[in-house]
């Protein structure tokens, strides 16, 4: 008797929770507001099956109960009731896979008029790509990748050339514009997820998959990897600014093609004379800061926060003072000197002196609350 209470309170208690809970949804800011309809069918079908089945287990518990004199009666099977189960289950099945199917057919049917972004992942950051004025994307191979190619397009093919290349975290889109989201991983499998988007899609080493999309409202949204994809997975975010076409075209016009990028720092855009800035779009870039935090926020290395001067224990329990000597160490060979409590998983970069030099101005930098501010300004 008491296990059937328990449950009608457990039905009782879900039911409750799902109309006063105050988290819900936010609001669709994409085309995709079919994919909620679809959820919220499947909610109410895989709703209505548990309030039925606690239910029934609560009355069959009461009803069949141990009582003097009654005794069960034992039967094989029952063809009536097997057809009832079998009918409603399929056609409950149906409910749930044949919505999702309908909606997945349209998330990747994409219209002639939609334009192309490449979506590029990799451990623990986000990379973009548009076409330039041909409106094509050049070819791209891992064979191509390097420091200085970090998307691995292909410099034969001239429709790399004027591809626009953003190798910060941050994407924007114009409103209302339909968009070919062409999704690739550099190392391991990731998940490109945009919530308010209900844009979701794996990125498979070794292939492109892709969706297609319409932003339907303005503002700042948050891109996150959901697929565990090692240890900063947690740290793997970015964002998409969704604004007007003029806002739009003046942000992509400031991005610098790929021909641009595979010229000497000193062509391209003068001599650097902010090795601050240029620092910590280096950190950026090459997703140091998806592991080491500039506001003192435990990561997967040490904070940037208060770094500088300070004195760090190694693996092996002896000391050392981080000043300039160390970090040109630790960020060509970080697995020299590892310090205590941290995982050896730093990859091997290749920077040049002067990179080098930039990345520890950054440091100093944000190595104080007040240098944090101005560095991240």
């Amino acid at each position: 008797m008491a296990i059937a209470i328990v449950l009608i309170v457990i039905v009782v208690a879900s039911i409750a929770f799902h109309f006063l809970s105050p988290w819900w949804l936010t609001p669709a800011a994409s085309n995709w507001g079919e994919i909620d309809n679809a959820f919220n069918l499947t909610l109410v079908i895989t709703g209505a099956f548990f309030i039925v089945i606690n239910l029934m287990i609560a009355w069959f518990v009461f009803k069949y109960r141990h009582r003097k004199g009654h005794k069960s009666t034992y039967q094989p099977d029952n063809k009536r009731l097997e057809a009832w189960l079998i009918g409603l289950t399929t056609v409950a099945i149906i409910g749930l896979l044949a919505p999702g199917l309908v909606v997945y057919g349209k998330f990747v049917a994409v219209p002639d008029d939609a334009k192309e972004v490449e979506v590029v992942g990799e451990q623990w950051k986000w990379s973009f790509r548009f076409p330039g004025e041909d409106n094509q994307l050049g070819k791209s191979d891992v064979r191509f990748i390097s420091p200085t190619n970090p998307l691995g397009l292909d410099p034969d093919d001239p429709a790399s050339s004027d591809d626009k290349i953003i190798l910060s975290p941050e994407l924007h889109l114009p409103l209302y514009s339909p968009y070919k989201v062409l999704l690739r991983s550099k190392d391991v499998l990731h998940d490109f997820n945009v919530p308010q988007f209900r844009a979701k899609m794996d990125m498979v080493p070794g292939s492109v998959s892709y969706f297609w999309l319409t932003p339907t409202q303005r503002g700042t949204f948050d891109i996150l990897c959901a697929e565990l994809c090692g240890v900063g997975h947690f740290n793997m975010r970015g964002r998409v600014v969704v604004e007007d076409d003029a806002q739009f075209g003046r942000w992509l016009a400031k991005q610098p093609t790929f021909s641009q990028t595979q010229q000497p720092a000193s062509e391209r855009d003068g001599p650097v004379t902010d090795p601050v800035e240029h620092g910590k779009t280096l950190s950026e870039v090459n997703g140091c800061i998806g592991c080491h935090s500039i506001d003192g926020k435990p990561g997967v290395g040490p904070t940037w926060l208060g770094l500088y001067g300070k004195t760090e224990i190694l693996s092996d329990d002896t000391k050392v003072l981080v000043d300039d000597e160390y970090l040109k160490v630790a960020i060509l060979n970080a697995n020299a000197e590892i310090v205590k409590g941290y995982p050896a998983i730093m990859p091997v970069y290749q920077f040049n002196d002067e990179e080098v030099d930039a990345i520890i101005a950054y440091i100093k930098a944000v190595s104080s609350p007040k240098g944090d501010n101005e560095g991240a300004q």
